[in-house]
């Protein structure tokens, strides 16, 4: 253990190299590194496993920083234990090009597990990693074989408990008794606004312990050995996640500063960083550390010896278990199954040689029950929803835990018992999706998890945090339209779909039927670096007949030619369809043949999809010269791009009434289609 003096320089490193960043960059958040310091001191000093050698490390420990707008904590102790970031990017903290960026990214700079910024998402995000961490050890460790213990540790602060979002991953860390997650609260009663009493009156300690926690603390935030053994008895829970209340000030060490809001978001100033330096005693000239602190600080020496103890673990582990340690190496590297491609194309063909009338959410959960079977990764669930968004599976028993903590095992129908594949997440939508990329960003699952699409709202900004980390996270979102009927406007989405697409390197695929439906689970699953989002019908939806299967993952593809409704005449336009409008479009270019109109009927299940093709498949999709038109039961905007002459859509809320008057008071009717081709073509004469 570092005595006190040596934890105080060690803690001043990071003070001075905060103030000096966010002061350079004339830009960011000094008050919270300075603050949390001393906790830094304790547990990146004394407890966390990592190796700065090998940040990707399997069996390392997880920190997150929740409150990410305090990056430059994360920065200094990167750069101070040995990490491949050097001073040179402490320098260029928050300009273009750096790997110091505002708030801490994930695979942009080494040792950073998540992106955080957005208060309350890291918190949950940690939930995710501790519930993969324990699923795993329960999956894969065996008698005498430890090959899965880590702990995540947390530090966050007011702003994400205030965050709604905390009390629902906070609930479900208790409930499933994540006694591996350890999180660490910088009660500093400060936000950008002042002091928080005003506003923040929550007793926080005991709502933590009312959700299932324990709970240390307060305790001195700045000494850092009550820190460590606060870190220490919370190391030996085995029930219960634990909470330390760390008493904090601040803007630490700064005469004027200190305890004030405006520490918290804006350089310091030169003058008040002098008086900083001679408060804490640090003498040396800015972006510069003693030899002795970076000595003390170093941890590649024991990150080197860390891993080298486990991988001795693992090589006996391989050698008592083969097909487990291939199977577990796999599963964490992130490849798919060596059969994934056969087990994808006999589910697609599978689901076009049945031709089943089937909603699109049932299509999807008959998709799962092949892809689940084949996917031992595959961890789902619903937020309280699971009969309706069908995302359970016979391979997916609900997760339950018994009173100690452990993951209780189910026996399927085989013989074979597995733990819980299938998380019942209550009424969580926000929590279920950060969570879900916390589980995605530890390792060794794939997470998918429904809600109605226009609870997607409650979600959005999870999905887009999945997005900006390219994680493989799948969002199944039923209840598409306003063909869900009677529940009305609240639940009828218009505008969901749509802006789901706008959100960058988000897939978002509404199929027609149970071959595409397949297709879009088995891109979805193949899709490494994104999340994605299927959404699905609530009614049944009839099999749409194909050619050939092969376009289907192009995101669009030709799906009926006037030569399929017997007309031998070159098309004159075109109908885009999406999900259960293809019916509509193919019925419409049944009326217009009739009529001696030839139409091509083009379903479009992935605009995301199709918009990243090249220009010959575009053109051979939509051919240049043809008047178009999309049918879709949602708003018109986002279909102006593709050269529509018109577009069937829906530009208000719903009402409530059965889907078949819905669909007719709207405009959603064959003849209504057919009558907007005529009338398109009309007005081309």
């Amino acid at each position: 253990m570092a005595n006190t003096q040596q934890s105080h320089q060690m803690a001043n490193a990071i003070r001075a190299l905060a103030m000096d960043a966010v002061q350079q960059a004339n830009s960011g958040h000094p008050g919270a590194p300075m603050g949390m310091a001393d906790m830094a001191v304790a547990l990146w000093g004394r407890h966390l496993k990592h190796n700065p050698a090998n940040p990707q490390w399997f069996d390392r420990d997880r920190f997150v920083l929740s409150n990410g707008h305090g990056s430059m904590l994360l920065y200094a102790l990167l750069h101070l234990t040995g990490y491949d970031l050097p001073m040179q990017e402490l320098k260029n903290f928050r300009q273009l090009g750096s790997r110091t960026a505002g708030h801490p990214e994930v695979g942009h700079t080494p040792g950073v597990e998540t992106t955080t910024g957005p208060l309350g998402q890291g918190i949950t995000n940690a939930v995710g990693f501790a519930l993969a961490e324990k699923l795993l050890a329960a999956e894969f460790n065996r008698e005498g074989h430890t090959v899965v213990d880590h702990h995540t540790y947390t530090f966050l602060g007011d702003g994400c408990l205030m965050e709604g979002i905390s009390h629902e991953a906070v609930s479900l860390a208790g409930a499933w008794k994540l006694n591996k997650l350890i999180a660490l609260y910088d009660d500093n009663g400060i936000s950008i606004d002042g002091q928080v009493a005003p506003w923040f009156a929550d007793n926080t300690p005991l709502r933590f312990v009312a959700s299932g926690w324990n709970v240390i603390g307060p305790i001195d935030g700045h000494d850092a050995d009550k820190v460590d053994a606060a870190i220490e008895e919370a190391k030996q829970q085995s029930e219960r996640p634990t909470l330390i209340v760390c008493k904090t000030h601040i803007g630490q060490g700064s005469p004027n500063r200190a305890n004030t809001a405006k520490a918290h978001g804006e350089p310091l100033g030169a003058e008040e960083i002098a008086l900083t330096r001679e408060a804490l005693g640090w003498t040396s000239e800015p972006f510069v550390i003693p030899e002795d602190v970076y000595a003390d600080w170093d941890a590649k020496a024991n990150g080197e010896g860390f891993e080298a103890v486990w991988n001795e673990r693992f090589d006996a582990y391989s050698k008592a278990f083969p097909e487990l340690a291939a199977e577990f190496k796999r599963r964490m590297e992130g490849n798919l199954p060596a059969n994934f491609a056969q087990v994808a194309v006999d589910t697609v063909v599978a689901a076009h040689t049945k031709g089943e009338t089937v909603a699109s959410r049932k299509a999807s959960q008959l998709a799962l029950e092949a892809f689940t079977a084949a996917l031992p990764e595959l961890l789902g669930g619903s937020a309280d929803l699971t009969g309706s968004n069908l995302t359970n599976t016979k391979s997916t028993p609900n997760l339950r835990f018994d009173t100690q903590g452990h993951v209780v095992q189910t026996e399927l129908e085989g013989g074979q018992k597995v733990g819980g594949r299938h998380i019942n997440y209550g009424v969580r939508e926000f929590g279920m999706a950060a969570i879900m990329n916390g589980i995605a960003l530890h390792g060794g699952f794939i997470p998918y998890g429904g809600t109605f699409l226009t609870f997607s709202d409650y979600s959005r900004n999870a999905i887009r945090m999945a997005a900006l980390m390219k994680q493989r996270v799948i969002h199944v979102f039923t209840h598409d339209s306003i063909g869900l009927g009677e529940d009305g406007p609240t639940h009828q989405s218009i505008e969901h779909v749509a802006s789901l697409r706008l959100i960058p390197n988000l897939d978002v695929w509404r199929p027609a039927d149970t071959a595409e439906t397949a297709v879009a689970w088995s891109v979805a699953l193949s899709n490494r670096d994104k999340p994605t989002v299927l959404a699905l019908s609530r009614q049944n939806l009839p099999y749409a007949p194909k050619r050939d299967l092969g376009d289907i993952s192009r995101g669009a593809y030709v799906l009926s030619d006037p030569a399929d409704v017997g007309l031998k005449k070159k098309p004159v336009a075109v109908i885009i369809a999406t999900g259960s409008e293809v019916q509509l479009a193919l019925k419409a270019q049944r009326l217009l043949a009739d009529k001696k109109v030839a139409v091509r009927v083009v379903s479009m299940p992935s605009t995301t999809t199709f918009d990243r093709e090249d220009t010959k498949y575009k053109k051979a999709v939509l051919p240049t010269g043809l008047p178009r038109v999309a049918v879709e039961m949602g708003v018109t905007d986002g279909w102006w791009k593709y050269g529509c002459a018109a577009v069937v859509g829906i530009d208000t809320y719903g009402e409530s009434a059965p889907a078949p008057v819905l669909f007719k008071h709207f405009g959603f009717t064959e003849e209504n289609v057919a009558d907007t081709v005529r009338a398109v073509l009309q007005r081309q004469r």
